[in-house]
Parts: structure tokens; C-alpha cells; sequence
């Protein structure tokens, strides 16, 4: 698969950025062990920016004792997934063994489904999990007909139930996103509905910037927004390059060790404004 194939498929199923307020609102566990965990998930979001797997899969591990504590077990365990999410992801850029990207992503979405089931009302757990069923179903291995269907049907339930709660949480517009630009336009899709989803989230992650109240809570998006108009505007069929390296700078100027933005992403806008200036 070339680089540009693999920077698509990080788009497909469609890391973070994570405030840490001074008052929790999932209270009750030892003051230690949320503190102690937080930390962990810094470290997580930091490697999967830096594409870091050997120590997403060492992240995932350290956060196993933590899974069983009740006030933040639903949190532990979005988090655990969210380790080998990316570390998928990460590894369809690195051109990693189809195996192994389908071991991290199964267990991934396990993690997801144990945590939505400890808190069902945290909709980020299904939006990861309908990500990682999306992942399994077009992105690793060729299945039977059954068992793809059975992955899709998985998917898209936890999609609409995520969209049936928070239909404005911008971490389920960044996975949106590429949906709508693999739909056609009289079926409700296009590239420009794709775009205007990513715009859509990126105005209210950046109004909400204050409103998460838990350090556990997912809030990252902001930057992965900016990374998909990247990519779109590169990839459309009418390019805006200088929208597409706008967009790819903002991002890095929020997360400037970003290795897919910036040693990826940004070397193909400017590879395609080279070619266009006639100087490629």
C-alpha cells in the first residue's frame, strides 16, 4: 500500500489533546490512583502522536490494575482501548502485519464494549467501538460475506446510538467524517458534507474547550479535526493546498510532535504544491 493509501486509512474509521481540571466530577476512587492513571493517559495520547506502538502496547498494560476500580473503571477501560485504537492506526501507516493491526483492534473494541457496559451512558466508548468495527470490517483481512455484514451491522448500531445521544460531540464528527466522503452525494454524502462535518466539530470543540469536568473524560479532537480538512482539502477534487497546509500548520502548532501530520501529511501538500508550481 503506498504512504498516501496509508494516510487515507488513517481516516477511515476515523490522537488527543487532554485538559486536566482541579475538580474531578467522577469522585470516590483513592486520590492516588486517579492521579496515577491520568498520568498514564497523558503518556498514551503523547505516544500515539509520536507513533510510539511498543509503548501504546506497554501504556495499555500499565493501566490493567486500574480496570476493576468502580468510579473510573468505564474511564480505565476507554482509555486501554483507546491504546490499541491508535496503535492500529499508527500501524496502517507503518505498514504493519495485517494480524497484528486486527489483534490490537479486536481487543480494542472489547475494552470499548466493557467500558460503554460499565457506563452506558458514555457515548465516547461507542464511537470508538463503532471506529474499531468500521476498522475490522474494511481494513484488515478479507472476510466472508457474513462476517462482514455481522462487523458493519456492529458499527453502525453503535454509531447511531452515539449519534442518538450526542449528535454534536466532535469526536464522533471526526468519524463521521469519512463516511460522508465515501457516500455519494445524492445519497446524503460528498466531500463537501465530510468538510462541513469536520467544520462543524471544530467550532464546538473550540467553544467547549472548558466544559469536560472529569481528567478522565476524552476531549481530544481539535487537532484531529484540523488534520482531516487537512487531508480532505489535499485529497478533494478540486485541491486547496494553501487551506490543506493552513490546516495541517494549525494542527501542528497544537501537537508539533505530531509524526503523521508532520512528517507524512505535511510532506505530501508540499510534494503537491511542487508539482503544481512545476517545480516537483
Amino acid at each position: 500500500m503506498s504512504r498516501k493509501n496509508h494516510s487515507f486509512v488513517f481516516l477511515i474509521a476515523a490522537a488527543a489533546i487532554l485538559s486536566v481540571p482541579a475538580e474531578p466530577s467522577l469522585a470516590g476512587s483513592p486520590p492516588n490512583e486517579r492521579e496515577t492513571v491520568t498520568k498514564i493517559v497523558l503518556q498514551i495520547q503523547k505516544a500515539d502522536y509520536e507513533d510510539d506502538r511498543p509503548a501504546l502496547e506497554r501504556l495499555y498494560g500499565e493501566l490493567a490494575p486500574f480496570a476493576g476500580t468502580k468510579d473510573i473503571a468505564s474511564r480505565v477501560l476507554y482509555w486501554r482501548g483507546f491504546a490499541l485504537w491508535r496503535r492500529a492506526i499508527n500501524g496502517f501507516n507503518d505498514g504493519v502485519e495485517k494480524n497484528e493491526l486486527q489483534q490490537d483492534l479486536e481487543q480494542a473494541a472489547k475494552e470499548f464494549e466493557e467500558s460503554a457496559s460499565a457506563d452506558p451512558s458514555f457515548v465516547d466508548a461507542k464511537i470508538a467501538l463503532g471506529s474499531c468495527y468500521g476498522y475490522l470490517a474494511y481494513s484488515v483481512n478479507k472476510k466472508d460475506a457474513a462476517e462482514l455484514q455481522a462487523l458493519l451491522l456492529k458499527s453502525r448500531q453503535s454509531i447511531t446510538e452515539a449519534k442518538a445521544a450526542a449528535p454534536d460531540n466532535p469526536r464522533l464528527l471526526w468519524v463521521l467524517g469519512p463516511i460522508y466522503w465515501n457516500i455519494p452525494a445524492d445519497r446524503g454524502g460528498g466531500q463537501d458534507k465530510a468538510m462541513e462535518t469536520y467544520e462543524k466539530g471544530l467550532e464546538i470543540v473550540r467553544s467547549h474547550k472548558a466544559a469536560t469536568s472529569d481528567s478522565l473524560d476524552p476531549v481530544w479532537g481539535e487537532p484531529e479535526l484540523l488534520m482531516s480538512l487537512a487531508w480532505s482539502n489535499l485529497n478533494r477534487a478540486t485541491p486547496d493546498l494553501k487551506a490543506a497546509e493552513q490546516n495541517a500548520q494549525a494542527a501542528l502548532e497544537l501537537v508539533p510532535n505530531w509524526h503523521y501530520v508532520r512528517d507524512i501529511l505535511m510532506h505530501q501538500i508540499r510534494e503537491a504544491k511542487a508539482k503544481k508550481s512545476g517545480t516537483g
